[in-house]
Parts: structure tokens; sequence; C-alpha cells
């Protein structure tokens, strides 16, 4: 994945091993059920301590094909650089050899069942796939006996997620995984944050957050995404991400996204730490600490603390079903629907103010949500609005 060859020879055993990711990372054979044991003994031996459940880093990358068969390539028009970038050859093989592997399944049972030993515990795995991301996450989620959530690259990647995109993934992913559970993020510590990859401005940004607090799910926040920051600029001689340095400049890396939080306007290293801290902070991100936005009840923090309490109290957001009711490049608008609760919801994804045409019923505005939306036909830019059923 990070470029080069796969195979690294090590001395000291005089064989050569395998890795997808850096050659400090080598591959286990998840074909040796000795292995798979010694694994679930290590996932035993931390339940036990009272960790809360896993992240699974690429957990479609497990198994490979037994005899490492060659992938075959893929047609230019396949290529999207959402599992790495468009530089690296990675990007142009059809990966149904090395990763997304049926044997996965019957491991990820098994991890399962340790799992119910304990109360109260949760997984979430990681989805690289650029081809059969959703239907992946679907099968490593359906039933009770599979990993409880996972996350793909659907919203990750450098596309900007118009009103279509959105509504096309959300009922794909319904179509084919209704009994499974998805988990949706805009950032995270391998993509350039969305604010800078998708050029939103601070109205723009909350539009997006409010679509994101809105998916049916699970959502995960990336640090400093509810502080507005954007992507640092890292200067070459500051990396440490192997990949970065591998492509630069090019591709320069994932560390403009993993600079320290910022807690104090005013402190050393922005508050994160008195030491010179492993990646810089960026001098920009620093009027935008955490101590100076407690203050402004306006804030980006602020907002997205509304936001997420407003989720909270609204079960047809997270577990309701999501039926298209407009949807294109700068808009979309849905019903909701959790038991007898009806939640009608609009986006206005563009900088141009946008009617909205209500579906048949009687709506009332949701005035706890934390939008203006008083006009009950025309929505401003970047405005959302959220309507009950009567």
């Amino acid at each position: 994945v990070f470029g080069g060859s796969a195979w690294q020879w090590d001395g000291a055993r005089m064989q050569y091993y395998m890795h997808n990711f850096l050659r400090e990372q080598p591959d286990l054979n998840f074909h040796n059920m000795d292995v798979q044991d010694a694994l679930l003994d290590v996932a035993r031996f931390w339940l036990q301590r009272g960790v809360d459940g896993f992240r699974l880093d690429t957990v479609n990358f497990y198994a490979h094909d037994p005899e490492l068969k060659d992938n075959p390539p893929l047609s230019n028009v396949e290529v999207t650089g959402m599992t790495a970038p468009s530089v690296n050859p990675y990007s142009f093989q059809s990966h149904v050899n090395d990763k997304s592997r049926p044997e996965n399944i019957e491991f990820l049972k098994r991890l399962r069942a340790v799992m119910d030993e304990f109360q109260d515990i949760t997984t979430v795995g990681e989805v690289g796939d650029d081809q059969r991301g959703l239907e992946i996450q679907a099968e490593y989620t359906q039933g009770r006996d599979r990993l409880h959530m996972c996350y793909g690259f659907e919203f990750l990647s450098s596309c900007y997620p118009t009103g279509a995109r959105i509504a096309e993934v959300l009922e794909r992913f319904q179509r084919i995984a209704r009994d499974s559970w998805a988990c949706w993020a805009f950032s995270n510590h391998d993509v350039v944050r969305h604010t800078t990859r998708w050029s939103l401005s601070p109205e723009a940004h909350r539009a997006y957050l409010a679509v994101l607090l809105s998916l049916r799910g699970s959502v995960c926040l990336y640090q400093g995404e509810e502080l507005g920051l954007h992507e640092a600029d890292v200067d070459f001689e500051d990396l440490h991400d192997p990949y970065g340095i591998r492509f630069w400049p090019a591709f320069k890396g994932r560390d403009g996204c993993r600079t320290p939080m910022v807690w104090l306007a005013n402190g050393r290293h922005g508050g994160f730490s008195d030491a010179k801290p492993w990646l810089p902070v960026a001098e920009e991100h620093v009027s935008r600490a955490v101590d100076a936005q407690e203050r402004d009840p306006d804030s980006m923090l602020n907002f997205y603390r509304r936001m997420i309490a407003y989720r909270a109290s609204r079960p047809a957001l997270v577990k309701g079903t999501f039926d298209v009711v407009e949807a294109d490049e700068g808009f979309l608008s849905a019903i909701r629907t959790c038991g007898r609760k009806r939640l009608f919801t609009a986006f206005n994804l563009s900088g141009l103010p946008r009617e909205v045409v209500l579906p048949a019923g009687a709506w009332t505005t949701d005035h706890d949500a934390p939008f203006d939306a008083n006009h009950d036909t025309i929505l401003q830019p970047w405005q959302a609005t959220f309507k009950e059923a009567n």
C-alpha cells in the first residue's frame, strides 16, 4: 500500500516475509489456526483488563489467496485513488487475491465469540476497498456473529460529496445491509482534513456536519475537526510519515492531518505539551484553540456540541430508515422513520437559496435543531432544516 515491494528479506531467518504496509509491519498467516488462536488470546488478555473494545485496522487485509496469486489490473476508468493515492501503482490493481477474502469472515466470527464473553464491548473495523467497500462493510457487520460496525472510505476520498452522491451511498448501503451497521466519517488520520479537501467555508463545514450527524449508524469525529482546523502544511524536513516521504511532493502523506490538538491559544505548543511534539503545531491552528472557542457561543466547537446533543435526542437520525425526497448536486432531503417517529431533513449544500418541497402531510419545524431555518419553503445557503411529522 505504501509503495515498493511487498516482500522483505530477513537476514536472521534467511527468509522473505510479506507486508501489506510498512516493512516494520509483517503480515501474519491467517491460514494457520495457531496464529489465529494466539491473536484471540491477545484480544482476551486486554478484554480481561477492562478495555471497551477494539478498532481493527485494515480489517479486510488479514487473509490472502493461499497460493499468493497475482492481482489482475484495473482499467484506467476503474482507478479511484481512495485507498491509495493515484501516484501509487497499488491503485491500479484489482485486489481480489490480497484482501477482502472470504476466509476473513471465519476469523471475525471467532473474534466475535471472544468479544461476547464480556459485557458492553464493541468493535469497529476499517475497510479499505475501492471497488467493494460498502459490500464488505455489510458482510462484516451483518447479523450478530461478526463485527459490531465498520467504516470505509466512501466519504473520505477527495471526491466532493454532492447531495446526489450522499443519497446514492446511503440508499445503496440500506439496500444491501439491512441488518448491518455502518460507521461514517468525513476526516481521519489517513486523509487530508475535509475542510481543506473539499475547500469548505465555515458555513459549509457546519452544513456538512449536519449531514454527517444525520446519517443512520455511528459517527466518528476526528480530533480537531470540531475546531474547524484545516490541513497543516508540514515542511519536508519535519515529516515522519514514510508514505509522504516516499511520494513527496506529489503526495505529501498524512502528517498534515496529524499535527497536535490545540488546547490553549497562548500555551506552549498550543497547550498540547511542554516538550517538543512529534509534529509541529500549525501556527494557523493556534487561534482556533479550545480555550478560545469555549468562550464564543457561536464557535465551531460549540456548534458541534449542539449538533451532537440534537442527534442524541432524535433516534430517527441515528436508527431511522432513509427515504430520499430530493437529491442533486447541491441539495439533499429525506424522510427518516424510527417506529412512529418521522423526521424530515433538508440540507442546502450550495451557495444559493433553495426552495424546499415538503412531503405530503403536516410538518412542524423542529426548533431544537441548531439551525436558523424559520422560512418553511426557502432554505438559505449552507443551511439545514429539520421538521417533525405532526
